[in-house]
């Protein structure tokens, strides 16, 4: 379920949030779950850290505790080794209250770091899916617009007829993940996302050959050849050969977490 799904049900609910920290801890400060009668959502750290949270919650929403913060010290209180100490607030969120963590909600979000993928095919809808849950802005970039279908929420689908012209789109610091159906087209979004300098994380998916083939084509258009060494091509490595895309969506997720977080 998501974030607005769980915050829109008509059943109260309580907000867990950790409000401060000192030390080594599971989750940071701002880390924030909800807490219903019959579920949850979001994270605190998990261990007995969150299920002390959760049956606090719990207990405030059967009108058995009152509202107010909760200091752990990991370790002695919970059991957990990170020997940090930890606050968290719960607070029964009126209608005020859920706008106002709507609002922060979506503040975290705007703060996140742009990742472009270019290309909605096979390899595209599968790294779209293991973006989606992470701590990035997901955007697909396609010219067909069948292909995008069932994207998984929330990543954002631009469906345009020129995606080189979308490279200017993305914040300084973000990524340009490249592989349409056409090599012509990748070469001339890689291009473009190249010669800005200010993307933390560029990568086209090929092979060696393909590589070689867009540092010919890039001399040959005039560009800088230096380019090339800000280029992740093959995206995902070469430890593991396995082209699914499965296993490649896996990779380079891990890849770009490297390099923007």
């Amino acid at each position: 379920m998501t974030f607005d799904a769980f915050l829109a049900r008509s059943a109260p609910i309580v907000l867990a949030d950790i409000i401060a920290t000192r030390g080594s801890t599971p989750r940071e400060t701002g880390a924030f779950m909800l807490v219903s009668e019959s579920g949850f959502w979001g994270t605190i750290g998990g261990g007995n850290l969150e299920f002390a949270a959760l049956d606090r919650a719990r207990a405030i929403l059967a009108g058995r505790a009152a509202e107010g913060a909760m200091t752990f010290t990991l370790g002695p209180d919970t059991g957990q080794c990170c020997g940090g100490v930890v606050e968290i607030g719960l607070t029964r969120l009126d209608p005020p209250g859920k706008a106002a963590l709507r609002t922060r909600y979506l503040e975290q979000r705007r703060r996140h770091p742009d990742v472009f993928v270019f290309g909605a095919g096979h390899v595209g809808h599968a790294l779209a899916v293991a973006l989606a849950p992470l701590p990035l802005r997901v955007v697909m970039v396609e010219t067909r617009a069948g292909e995008m279908d069932d994207l998984p929420q929330p990543v954002e689908a631009h469906l345009v007829a020129i995606p080189e012209s979308v490279v200017s789109d993305i914040r300084p610091g973000g990524a340009a993940i490249v592989l349409t159906h056409d090599h012509a087209l990748d070469f001339l979004i890689a291009a473009a996302a190249l010669e800005r300098g200010d993307l933390t994380y560029v990568g086209m998916i090929g092979s060696k050959t393909k590589r070689g083939v867009f540092s010919n084509w890039l001399a040959r258009e005039g560009h800088d050849a230096a380019l090339m060494d800000r280029l992740v091509l093959p995206i995902g490595g070469s430890v593991l050969r396995d082209k699914r895309p499965e296993v490649i969506a896996a990779l380079v997720a891990a890849e770009v977490l490297t390099a923007l977080l």
